[in-house]
């Protein structure tokens, strides 16, 4: 367990800065960025269409009855919870997972009034949203150590003021861009120090439907498991990875009614609204799992050709969830350099994406993080001319 208070810029646009002046050697691939590639859901374009007319009308904070109802259904129904989720108070449409991420601390800290200093723990590496809803609460970072072989977060190391002290804990699983699944042990046991010390877990489940063999517990799961409702939990969803609209930016939150109702409130003067008929893809998007196993599938392929072209010389694994390679490559920022330079693929530095410890180490240094979006045959070329100058 460690901490830091160290702001970071955007790490594309650290990035940009290292490579700016390098010309690639052979036509761009660019596998950083965390946007699918893969093809748009055929029924998107006929559903808007069909409400379009909804562009007319503000959307209700709360969003339609439809959309909630068919997240609640969705959420019922993918983890097998036997306390039904109540769309009336225990879900919300957003704009995108991120800025739900992001305000959520807000709400979390509220919770907690009379803290001097309060804490926001996240994992190492993480998504930068994590880190904005630490800032945007005026909560201290607090970076957690992993426990179990992988990276899930180990909240047993937290020292009992600091948990005192937090507000929320930032936990993703699939982890990005690790790629491990948390089981229900470790949601559970978050769920327990959490209840404990009262504070909020923000649970990214973005990538929970890209997974290679079995589809990953979930935070709710683990909660309905316990018996004691779903207090202190908030799950984040997005269409982005799962049916392949990163630019719909529409995603929902569910969980913790209390938490949701008073983050309403915020919501309803402060947040921005997603659209009628965004909201008519995503109740099509939630009812469909026909176009997730195959977009499921797309990225198993590459996985298999990743292992194949890779091999043990770049030690490529398969990792149980999401759609990064997490390259252990000795120095991450040189390997990125190179891989630019001589093979005009763009990867990025793990570093980039995490917080440097007391100790001035970084986690991220000994690897880059490869994005899987393209199609089969871009990224097949991308990790041909990888292995040819890392191998």
């Amino acid at each position: 367990m460690t901490t830091s208070a160290k702001k970071e810029t955007s790490p594309f646009a650290r990035l940009n800065s290292l490579l700016a002046g390098v010309e690639p050697g052979l036509p761009a691939i660019n596998l950083t960025i965390g946007e699918p590639q893969h093809p748009i859901p055929a029924f998107v374009a006929p559903v808007i269409a069909e409400n379009v007319a909804l562009f007319g009308r503000y959307p209700p904070i709360r969003g339609t009855d439809a959309f909630r109802q068919t997240i609640a259904r969705w959420l019922d129904r993918r983890y097998g919870l036997d306390a039904t989720i109540d769309p009336e108070r225990m879900a919300l449409p957003l704009n995108g997972s991120r800025e739900g991420l992001t305000l959520a601390a807000l709400t979390a800290r509220q919770r907690k009034p009379g803290l001097e200093k309060p804490v926001v723990l996240l994992p190492n590496p993480f998504y930068q949203a994590y880190a904005a809803g630490a800032e945007v609460a005026g909560a201290e970072v607090v970076l957690l150590g992993s426990g179990r072989e992988g990276s899930f977060p180990d909240l047993g190391q937290v020292p009992t003021e600091v948990l005192t002290r937090t507000i929320a804990v930032y936990i993703a699983s699939p982890t990005a861009p690790q790629g491990d699944v948390a089981t229900l042990e470790d949601w559970t046991h978050v769920i327990q120090i959490a209840r404990a010390h009262d504070f909020m877990i923000f649970a990214d489940e973005c990538y929970s439907e890209i997974y290679r063999d079995g589809p990953p517990p979930g935070v709710l799961q683990a909660a309905d498991r316990l018996g004691a409702g779903y207090a202190n939990i908030l799950t984040f969803h997005s269409l982005s990875k799962r049916s392949n609209l990163p630019g719909l930016r529409c995603g929902f939150v569910a969980g913790d009614p209390d938490f949701l109702e008073t983050w309403t409130r915020f919501r309803n003067v402060a947040a921005p609204q997603v659209p009628g008929p965004i909201q008519a893809v995503a109740v099509a998007a939630y009812s469909d799992e026909g176009h997730v196993a195959q977009n499921r599938a797309l990225y198993n392929a590459k996985y298999d050709a990743a292992l194949a072209t890779l091999g043990p010389r770049v030690r490529a694994t398969r990792p149980e969830g999401g759609f990064f390679l997490w390259l252990e490559v000795g120095d991450g920022v040189e390997a990125a350099t190179r891989l630019w330079r001589e093979a005009g693929v763009r990867t990025i530095p793990g570093a980039y994406l995490s917080l440097p410890l007391p100790d001035g180490s970084n986690p991220g240094t000994p690897y880059i993080r490869v994005a899987m979006v393209q199609d089969l045959a871009t990224t097949q070329e991308a990790l041909t001319r990888m292995a040819r100058v890392l191998g």
